[in-house]
């Protein structure tokens, strides 16, 4: 089956890469960082962008500029990678795990309001795969408890709500470069943010405590080397010029898969709410409505057909061993629990695929459902009612 590879690079990347190599400088202070740090962060609907040498230290960051600390606590959804957790706990505050809404993998505005204390200072919220949760509703949460909303956007490079892009809701919004991701250099992360005060306390702190301007031994506050590297941001800077296409061809191939397989009903496709204007399609998320079908199996199926399939992550974050010590709360989880035992995801990947292989997609999925076809019970059906 003739799935592309990723990452994908051409001579365009070659070409940036040699003039980083023959320039005097291959760090951080390289034009080509400030000149991917705007575009990136125009191309988000903010005004700053403030580059990192990954996406997990960009959400240390963001919490670090915001004072979150010490006993603070930060709600998050139970569904994500663990570094949505880890930056909380690393600056010293305590993640606060609530379950996510059924069918969109995002988490559950209502269930924020039910875990809000007099600790909370934040919410970090995740669009999980790419598509968008409901930024409307939790910003209203922030604005009523004078809560910081933070995007942990590391899927949504390029998602939209109503028209507004991810990242732009929050005071910040954190996106990772890492090398699955839609736009990769391997490792590599950005801030985005509209907030001038905000933007400025960032980047002094990314770039050991120096001001703006200021000379090369001075330094203000208590900083760190968070830098994104000249490489890097050569890199990303072809790879940006091709993302607004790819977006396209995943969108319109998401659809046709979806299309040819409207009639299995055995598979149910993550919902996103109708104001995601644009997803770009990072994870391609189902999950497996009914228990006649197994979904390791049906991941192994898929696997032996050359389509690369996930059986989602083995458990929530609050499940890792780290978090049996770490303070932490949690509240009851019972929607996430359920969907990491039937969901999966399809990389975005196969969705770069020209259409007479989603076709073959679309065969090779009908094909390991029917396998294992006995009945039609609901998969959900144990799920505790909200």
């Amino acid at each position: 089956m003739n799935i592309p590879s990723w990452p994908q690079a051409d001579e365009r990347e070659a070409e940036l890469f040699r003039m980083v190599l023959e320039s005097p400088q291959w760090g951080g202070f390289h034009p080509f960082v400030a000149e991917f740090e705007q575009s990136f962060a125009a191309y988000q609907h903010t005004v700053h962008g403030i580059s990192a040498c990954n996406g997990t230290v960009t959400l240390e960051l963001a919490l670090t500029v915001l004072g979150i600390g010490s006993g603070d606590e930060v709600i998050v959804p139970a569904i994500s990678f663990i570094s949505t957790a880890t930056a909380i706990s690393r600056v010293g505050a305590i993640p606060v795990f609530i379950d996510i809404e059924a069918e969109s993998f995002n988490i559950d505005p209502q269930r924020v309001r039910k875990a809000l204390s007099p600790k909370t200072k934040a919410i970090m919220a995740v669009h999980f795969g790419g598509a968008m949760c409901r930024v409307d509703h939790l910003d209203q949460v922030c604005r009523e408890y004078n809560l910081f909303l933070v995007e942990d956007a590391a899927h949504a490079a390029g998602a939209e709500w109503s028209g507004k892009r991810a990242g732009g809701f929050g005071i910040a919004g954190s996106f990772s470069f890492q090398n699955g991701k839609v736009l990769t250099s391997g490792e590599g992360g950005m801030l985005v943010t509209s907030d001038n005060d905000f933007a400025e306390r960032a980047r002094s702190i990314a770039n050991c405590g120096r001001s703006p301007g200021s000379d090369f031994y001075h330094h203000v506050r208590l900083g760190t080397n968070f830098r994104l590297t000249a490489f890097q941001a050569a890199v990303l800077l072809a790879q940006f010029e091709r993302l607004p296409e790819q977006i396209a061809r995943r969108t319109a191939n998401a659809q046709l898969l979806k299309r040819l397989l409207s009639d299995v009903e055995e598979i149910r496709w993550q919902e996103q709410p109708r104001e995601v204007s644009q997803n770009p399609q990072y994870l391609l998320i189902g999950r497996i409505a009914a228990n006649s079908v197994q979904r390791d199996e049906f991941c192994d199926r898929l696997t032996a057909a050359s389509v690369p399939c996930t059986p989602f992550y083995p458990h929530t974050m609050y499940q890792n061993p780290l978090y049996r010590d770490a303070a932490c709360r949690i509240l009851p989880c019972p929607i996430a629990e359920a969907r990491i035992r039937n969901s999966f995801w399809l990389p975005h990947r196969v969705l770069l695929a020209q259409e007479d292989t989603i076709y073959q997609v679309a065969e090779a999925i009908r094909v390991a459902v029917s396998s294992g076809r006995r009945g039609s019970v609901s998969a959900d059906a144990a799920l505790i009612p909200r």
